[in-house]
């Protein structure tokens, strides 16, 4: 007997369920689960004789580690340093990159940009616009002043003829914009469905794999900045990018959130011109342009993000409040954190601060994620309480503990360095952190309780 087999898949985290149900069981979401037909099934006997006479096919060779030939597969060049630093060193044949951004990020300029360079280079390329016209990135190649002699263009959103196109035509880089609007033929659901992005998206990275073409796949983003469809799509990729920054911003930030083939969490640093997105080689120097006139409440902390220290200006205001519950506010900074510390200051460093209203802001739309921001943090926040300014040439980083304590963190010499690159004379770091030998032109203090942090300011 013929049976049709079906399930239901979560959007949100991409669990499967036999039977639907209002709430998913892995990531407890509500409404989230979808119908999806996964084709027909046969009796037992007879999928008893399918997998007997051959199932799985040619079984695989099993290797020793230290004898996979890993040289087949070099790394080349995006033409953009700043990329090839987030991708970990270059493209790799067969790999498969997810690109996501809010709209007008500049994910389309960006793929553009590459596209036509390296087709420039003898490198065959293919790019497949499912949104646009082609007369509408032709304009924008024109207006950018690209190389647009070599760059094979197709407008599809059917994954198969996709495919075919690509088979003819053999390109070594794909860009398909976006998942969001392919559909395949045998899934029976709408464009943008959790059934169609899922299996759309497994058909053209089987081609990748198969043919070793570097796959570039672009993806929409929720209202909550998350990348839209199902949660599955972040796990069938090799890595996953993502652009931040939006029309407000003259600077857009390159994040990556998962690489199989670099670290994870570089981030490269680029600058939307009319001549399209071009990389930052020192990023730090513009997140360092700070007012001639000193204020309180401003302070240069050091990042590490990826492999790479990074000093970003961090700024605090702290104003008397009229209402009874007092605002905490916090752009690009843990909001929880900053609770954290107004507590730890309080107790630890007797300031009184819960009738105040406390507004903290990362200059440049920078996302701070790790703790070595935490000292700077409370310092800023404690110079513009106290109403006083601190030297432009001091720097500090560190970790602050619930019971006060200053912590060291990776990277202290590194971060040191780039300092000092920047014309910093002074700095306030955790005692763990302290250089075993001295650098010249760097004053440092190292210090184990917050109180010894207040008392150097």
């Amino acid at each position: 007997m013929v049976k049709q087999k079906t399930t239901y898949v979560c959007s949100d985290c991409g669990a499967e369920h036999g039977q639907w149900q209002g709430q998913c069981a892995a990531c407890k979401s509500w409404n989230t689960l979808s119908k999806i037909n996964l084709g027909v099934s046969s009796s037992p006997a007879a999928s008893a004789d399918f997998r007997r006479d051959g199932y799985a096919g040619a079984r695989s060779d099993v290797q020793n580690l230290s004898d996979i030939d890993i040289e087949s597969l070099p790394r080349y060049s995006t033409s953009i340093g700043e990329l090839d630093r987030v991708l970990g060193g270059g493209l790799v044949p067969g790999s498969v990159i997810l690109v996501g951004g809010s709209p007008g990020a500049g994910k389309s300029t960006v793929l553009l940009q590459i596209m036509c360079k390296l087709s420039v280079n003898t490198k065959p390329a293919l790019y497949v616009t499912g949104e646009e016209s082609l007369q509408q990135v032709g304009m924008r190649a024109k207006r950018l002043n690209l190389p647009d002699k070599n760059l094979k263009m197709l407008a599809e959103t059917n994954v198969e003829k996709i495919c075919e196109a690509a088979q003819e035509h053999s390109p070594e880089l794909l860009v398909v914009d976006s998942i969001q609007v392919m559909h395949s033929l045998s899934v029976p659901s709408a464009p943008g469905s959790v059934s169609q992005v899922r299996e759309s998206a497994a058909y053209l990275i089987q081609y990748a794999k198969q043919t070793n073409t570097v796959l570039f796949l672009v993806g929409h983003v929720t209202k909550e900045g998350n990348l839209a469809g199902p949660k599955v799509l972040e796990h069938m990729i090799d890595c996953f990018i993502m652009l931040e920054g939006g029309s407000d911003s003259k600077y857009r930030i390159l994040r990556g959130q998962k690489n199989r083939f670099g670290a994870v969490n570089e981030i490269g640093v680029f600058a939307m011109t009319e001549r399209g997105l071009l990389e930052v080689k020192n990023p730090s120097a513009i997140f360092l342009a700070r007012a001639d006139e000193d204020a309180p409440g401003s302070l240069v902390m050091v990042l590490w993000e990826g492999t790479r220290p990074l000093l970003v200006e961090i700024q605090a205001l702290v104003d008397s409040t009229p209402l009874g519950n007092p605002r905490r506010v916090a752009v690009g900074l843990d909001q929880n954190r900053l609770a954290m510390l107004l507590a730890v200051l309080h107790r630890h460093g007797g300031l009184y601060m819960a009738d105040q209203d406390v507004f903290v802001n990362v200059v440049g739309g920078v996302k701070v994620s790790e703790t070595s921001a935490d000292l700077a943090l409370v310092l800023a926040i404690v110079s513009s309480f106290k109403d006083f300014t601190l030297p432009k040439d001091l720097v500090v980083f560190g970790e602050v503990g619930l019971a006060g304590e200053i912590r060291p963190v990776p990277g202290g010499q590194e971060r040191l360095s780039e300092a000092v690159k920047h014309g910093f004379k002074k700095a306030i770091v955790p005692k763990g952190n302290l250089p075993k030998t001295k650098i010249d032109g760097l004053e440092l203090i190292g210090v184990t309780k917050l109180v010894q942090a207040l008392d150097a300011i």
